[in-house]
């Protein structure tokens, strides 16, 4: 399934630890995609170990990339963030030129999405790993959104607050500029409610910590996204 397309997403932490029954819920549960990723603890071993699992079903896979040494061919994408908001240009665009320096050559680039992330959460892991230390206000995420699609013609722009659950009028206020560029959401869903407001909001919703700390409100969210069209 085009990632266009997908309206919900789990993120899978390799760094977390899954059961097999866990796993198999989580892929057969209707969801869109498996996103693959983490901020820390991420290394080739634990992606391939969550690679070969997955791919027992049919789910797609991408693999949203944090450290090239992690990186592995089988993934049906490449999520490549870019984060907007940083203060440390390494994660706006340094990390990416090392990486396309070293081994750009062999890169299918149908396969690399671009995602444009603007971290709204300063406590998280996400935001003291990439030197984001200021919350961005409305008019900061609308330009960062018009940034996405009019200067940089991103296909992605992310709005995550990793953890926490976001402001529903700021995430309306991005979407409302987007045209061509896809408004993902990340943060603190834990409720089916949760998941329907954000659901009328941004194009796809992606479900995360609680997979974690309770599978069944996680699953819940799947049919939750899927039953709320589009309001913006």
């Amino acid at each position: 399934m085009d990632y266009n397309t997908w309206r919900h997403a789990f993120k899978v932490d390799p760094a977390k630890e899954l059961t097999d029954e866990q796993l198999e819920a989580i892929a057969e549960s209707g969801t869109d995609g498996v996103i693959i990723g983490g901020s820390d603890g991420v290394t080739l071993e634990n992606v391939l170990d969550l690679l070969a699992r997955f791919r027992r079903f049919s789910v797609p896979l991408a693999l949203e990339v944090s450290t090239v040494e992690s990186v592995t061919p089988g993934f049906d994408y490449y999520f490549i963030p870019t984060v907007l908001n940083t203060s440390d240009a390494k994660w706006l665009n340094g990390l990416h030129h090392e990486a396309l320096r070293e081994y750009g050559h062999m890169m299918n680039f149908d396969e690399i999405i671009t995602e444009g992330y603007c971290i709204l959460n300063p406590d998280c892991k996400a935001a003291q790993l990439t030197g984001v230390t200021e919350v961005p206000d409305e008019d900061d995420v609308q330009a960062y959104a018009r940034m996405a699609e009019h200067l940089f013609s991103l296909p992605i722009f992310y709005l995550e607050y990793s953890g926490q659950y976001g402001d529903p009028k700021i995430v309306r206020a991005a979407k409302e500029l987007l045209e061509n560029t896809r408004l993902f959401y990340g943060g603190g869903i834990r409720t089916k409610e949760q998941a329907k407001e954000m659901a009328a909001i941004a194009d796809t919703v992606v479900v995360g910590n609680v997979l974690y700390d309770d599978l069944k409100s996680a699953l819940a969210t799947v049919n939750a996204v899927k039953s709320v069209p589009l309001s913006v």
